[in-house]
C-alpha cells in the first residue's frame, strides 16, 4: 500500500520532515499544522513554500487534515456563527487542496452524544432526541461544497465525535446519500474508545466504497476511567489487528494512501523518537 504519515507528528517545520521521510522512503506527506498554522490559515505566499518544498522532495499530499466541525454540538445550526466559520475554513482547505493537487480534505463531527438509537424504553428514557439528524444538517452543506468544487471529503473516526466509529460513519454517508463525495477517514484506534473491533467488524462496514484513507497508531483504552494511553506500535490493544487489517484492505483492492500518526512519545515528550520507534512495524505491515 501507498504509506504516508502525518507530518506534524514528526516536526512542523516541513523542510525537516520531509528529509525524515525521504531517510525511511515515505512518499505522502499529510499535512494538518505547518510551521505555526493549521491547514486553511496558510498565506498564498506560504502555500507556495509548501508547494515548492514537497515538489523538491518528491512528496505528494494525500490528504489536507483540518479540525473542521470538531467543537460543534448539536445545538449548533447550519448557518450560525460557529457552523459558519467551519464552513469558511473548510473553503480555505480546499482552495489550498487545489493548490497542491491534494484530492481529500478531512473533516470531523460535532461532539459525541453518547445514545443516539434504541428501543424497549430507551427511545423513551436514554435516546438524545434529534442529536443525529442536527449532525446531518451540519454536514450536508459540506457535501455540497465538495461537490461544487469537486473534492472529496473524508470524515474521521474521532474521539468524542458523533462518527467515532466505521458503522455511524457509513451511516452519515448513507443518510446524506453522499457516497460521490464523502467517504470514511478510518482511524481503528480512535474507534476502539466506543469498543469496536477493528476487524472484520469495523471494516467490514466500510467495504463497497465506504472507505477513503487510513491513520494508522496503537493505544491502550480504559473507557470506564476515561483514560487513553498511546502505545508504541505493537504494544497496545490494535496489536494483534494491524495485520489483519492491511490483510483485508489488500485484499479488497484499497489503493488509498494508509498515514501513519505520529502521537506517541516514550514518556519524554519527542515525538520524533516515538515516530521512529513506530515507523518499522507501520512500514513491515503496511508496506
Amino acid at each position: 500500500m501507498k504509506l504516508g504519515v502525518i507530518c506534524d507528528g514528526i516536526s512542523r517545520d516541513l523542510g525537516y520532515c520531509l528529509n525524515v521521510m525521504d531517510e525511511f522512503g515515505l512518499d505522502h506527506a499529510e499535512l494538518q499544522f505547518v510551521w505555526g498554522s493549521e491547514v486553511g490559515d496558510h498565506s498564498p505566499k506560504e502555500i507556495g513554500e509548501i508547494r515548492s518544498l514537497l515538489n523538491g522532495h518528491g512528496k505528494s499530499v494525500p490528504c489536507l487534515s483540518r479540525h473542521v466541525f470538531a467543537g460543534l454540538t448539536a445545538a449548533d445550526r447550519p448557518g450560525d456563527g460557529a457552523h459558519t466559520r467551519h464552513m469558511d475554513a473548510l473553503r480555505r482547505v480546499i482552495a489550498m487542496a487545489h493548490e497542491l493537487e491534494c484530492p481529500l480534505v478531512r473533516i470531523m463531527t460535532n461532539r459525541k452524544e453518547q445514545i443516539l438509537w434504541g428501543s424497549g424504553g430507551a427511545e423513551v428514557w436514554n435516546v438524545q432526541e434529534g442529536a443525529w439528524e442536527a449532525t446531518l444538517a451540519l454536514i450536508a452543506p459540506a457535501v455540497e461544497l465538495a461537490r461544487a468544487e469537486g473534492v472529496t471529503l473524508v470524515v474521521e473516526t474521532g474521539n468524542g465525535t458523533m462518527v467515532n466509529s466505521c458503522f455511524t460513519g457509513r451511516k452519515l454517508i448513507d443518510d446524506l446519500d453522499a457516497s460521490d463525495a464523502l467517504k470514511v477517514l478510518w482511524d481503528p484506534a480512535n474507534s476502539c474508545w466506543c469498543h469496536e473491533l477493528a476487524v472484520p467488524d469495523g471494516y467490514d462496514s466500510l467495504r463497497g466504497g465506504y472507505l477513503g484513507h487510513v491513520h494508522i497508531k496503537d493505544v491502550l483504552v480504559d473507557t470506564p476511567r476515561a483514560t487513553l494511553e498511546v502505545r508504541r506500535m505493537g504494544e497496545g490493544q490494535l496489536s494483534d489487528l494491524f495485520v489483519p487489517m492491511a490483510d483485508a484492505m489488500c485484499a479488497d483492492g484499497y489503493d488509498g494512501v494508509v498515514s501513519l500518526e505520529s502521537v506517541f512519545h516514550p514518556g519524554n515528550g519527542d515525538f520524533e523518537t516515538g515516530f521512529r520507534e513506530c515507523i518499522g512495524m507501520f512500514r513491515d505491515v503496511f508496506g
